[in-house]
């Protein structure tokens, strides 16, 4: 992958083949950044320019090297990231039991998400994780000489989803790095990483694509039509993964604005009437039903279904994008109902529920709390 495949992110290109090109390499670097502004992509990049010895246009190095990288499959070139078991893989799995469905997963979707990946692999019903096991495979691939005897470079994809046991031997690493070693951790959620792994890692901190930049990336990548390509930038938040899905129409595989629609209407008619409570017990039970990793994205949905509602409501119409879909509902008419008096308790209460069912809770209970709590903060007044 050749950095002039990446999408935007130009002043970070620039950093990288700059200290490369310096010999000023640190032996640790966290990436941090928003779902789909092209961390891993760029990872992968960079890996290539110091491992082919590239230069420039990043393919003007060591010919058969840059043929591996095409296939990600260089000896000196090693990945982790979150798994668990399926089908196929039954006890203890780590990251090289999935290697050839990642391999396919970065051709497929370099800017893909982890949810994504999940889906590939089979396990979207489930949380991944890397684990302790994962962590002696670490320890083995790097006790090894460089295939090339250059450097060794071990990508970790989601860093945050790294047990404790797990993180505690990669700080060890970390700390006591093998000879010629460097580590690129990729994180969308800094905060769940160790302060003592990020303290010893040089920060780089992404942020989401310009919708110009994803606008051409559709036209020029995937033949899209100029005006359909700037109204999916608009809405796409700087994501790229989700401006793919987007135009592929394949955001919908759940029904996310119905489950919300649904779910609004009966804390609405809650008020006052213990009977609707019911319809909100029932909603809960339904979404419970699902596996976590749909839990946590619808209720992600929530958020920035909220988020468009209160900009809505104070007529910032130029960053509202969201098209309702669902009969007798419209945004401009939820919208009164979300403003600054509520908007911050809102939130509060949805990151809490993801925290709590990330975390193994009992998600009937988690839902039908957050329920009734929404009929309360949904009449509250300025």
């Amino acid at each position: 992958m050749l950095f002039k495949e990446i999408l935007g992110q130009e002043h970070i290109k620039n950093h990288l083949i700059k200290s490369a090109d310096a010999q000023r390499i640190p032996h640790a670097q966290l990436f941090t950044g928003p779902e789909g502004s092209g961390m891993l992509a760029l990872a992968i990049a960079y890996a290539q320019y110091l491992l082919c010895k590239n230069s420039i246009e990043n393919n003007s190095g060591n010919a058969a090297c840059n043929l591996k990288f095409e296939n990600f499959s260089h000896p000196d070139l090693h990945f982790v990231f979150p798994v668990a078991t399926n089908d196929s893989v039954k006890s203890h799995p780590v990251s090289a039991n999935f290697l050839p469905s990642w391999r396919e997963f970065l051709h497929e979707t370099p800017y893909g998400s982890l949810f994504d990946w999940y889906r590939k692999i089979g396990v979207e019903k489930k949380q991944g994780q890397i684990g302790v096991d994962e962590a002696t495979e670490i320890n083995k691939a790097l006790s090894l000489k460089a295939y090339e005897g250059g450097y060794k470079i071990m990508i970790i994809w989601m860093a945050d989803k790294m047990n404790t046991a797990a993180a505690n031997k990669l700080l060890k690493l970390l700390e006591e790095p093998p000879e010629k070693t460097i580590f690129i951790l990729i994180t969308e959620q800094p905060d769940d990483i160790l302060q003592t792994i990020s303290s010893r890692c040089q920060n780089i901190n992404f942020i989401g694509l310009s919708e110009a930049v994803i606008a051409d990336g559709l036209v020029s990548r995937e033949n899209c039509e100029p005006n359909t390509a700037k109204k999916i930038a608009h809405q796409s938040e700087g994501n790229y993964n989700k401006a793919l899905h987007l135009l592929h129409n394949d955001a919908d595989e759940y029904p996310f604005e119905a489950w919300f629609v649904q779910w609004v209407r009966s804390a609405f008619r809650a008020k006052g009437n213990a009977a609707a409570i019911q319809d909100l017990i029932t909603w809960s039970e339904t979404i419970a039903s699902l596996g976590r990793e749909v839990q946590k994205q619808f209720l992600h949905y929530c958020i920035q279904f909220f988020r468009q509602a209160l900009l809505a409501n104070y007529q910032a119409d130029s960053l509202v994008f969201l098209e309702t879909k669902e009969a007798k509902f419209e945004l401009h008419k939820f919208a009164p109902y979300v403003d600054g008096g509520n908007i911050a308790d809102i939130y509060a209460e949805l990151e809490s529920a993801i925290y709590h069912i990330e975390r193994n809770g009992n998600s009937k209970i988690i839902l039908t709390d957050l329920s009734i709590k929404l009929t309360r903060l949904i009449h509250k007044n300025q």
